[in-house]
């Protein structure tokens, strides 16, 4: 990921511009229904994070506009590694947002409404047993299910928009072998899911952690905190090539994270899973 990433938890600063980056109306299919009229739906894409960002340099976005494929040869997760998909079989979605009256401080808040409206969805699935992984990952027990990743557009000192990149493992039952971790809702339920319909719970999930989040900063941290995968336990962080272990006790509302041994940013540290 690139970028001013300081304090800076897996989000990209997008500076405001022309672009000729025009999304191909032949590869959208247009649909009718209220939630449907926010939504693009595409059978293939780089990246819909790189398609909501064209729509918004296009001037053809506005908030609540949501891009879906059934699948990305080129998704975006985490320190700029890709996300995998298996061709349809997984929900590959970047939902547009106007962050106003918020500003840019509040950028990690953001990050963790958009995981809360996931966890509040995905425990309506599957009961307990989730997580946040700090940053943004969500966990179903020790296992990877769903990720999301940030992108800001800004001009000034105005946030403009907020692109929320969500991918989450829905149907998939083979993930590479460099993905030890990984499980999709499948795997946990034995419910077959449609993307779409996904999509349509999602996203009034996601809307309502971000509309708590303008009433009610604090709402938001407490709740990420109650979620937090692996509070108060011993974890394997690598910072400076060096691993150390920690306890961490939580998050600030900076996305600071909280330790035994003194704070740390993500762009710092890199979070070492033990099997």
């Amino acid at each position: 990921m690139k970028g001013d990433d300081s304090n800076n938890h897996n989000i990209k600063f997008v500076l405001l511009k022309n672009s000729n980056l025009l999304p191909d109306p032949g590869m959208e299919k247009p649909h009718s229904t209220t939630f449907d009229n926010q939504l693009i739906e595409l059978d293939s894409v780089d990246s819909t994070n790189n398609y909501a960002m064209a729509r918004i340099h296009a001037g053809m976005a506005s908030d609540g506009l949501v891009c879906l494929a059934h699948h990305q040869w080129a998704g975006k997760g985490q320190r700029g590694k890709s996300w995998i998909d298996e061709p349809g079989q997984n929900l590959m979605m970047s939902l547009v947002s106007e962050p106003a009256p918020l500003d840019i401080s509040k950028q990690f808040l953001f990050s963790a409404s958009v995981a809360l409206g996931i966890l509040d969805l995905v425990r309506s699935f599957a009961g307990e047993s989730w997580s946040v992984k700090w940053p943004n990952d969500i966990y179903w027990n020790d296992r990877k299910a769903a990720g999301i990743l940030i992108e800001t557009v800004v001009q000034g000192k105005n946030w403009l928009f907020a692109v929320a990149g969500v991918g989450i493992n829905l149907n998939q039952d083979n993930f590479p072998a460099d993905l030890p971790n990984a499980v999709s809702l499948k795997q946990i339920t034995s419910v077959h899911y449609d993307p779409i319909q996904v999509a349509r719970d999602l996203v009034p999930a996601i809307q309502r952690r971000i509309h708590t989040l303008k009433k009610d900063p604090a709402q938001i941290l407490d709740d990420y905190n109650l979620f937090l995968y692996k509070k108060n336990q011993p974890i394997a962080l690598r910072k400076e090539g060096n691993l150390i272990i920690v306890t961490w006790h939580g998050v600030d509302s900076g996305g600071l994270l909280l330790t035994s041994q003194g704070s740390f940013a993500w762009k710092d540290v890199e979070w070492v899973i033990r099997e």
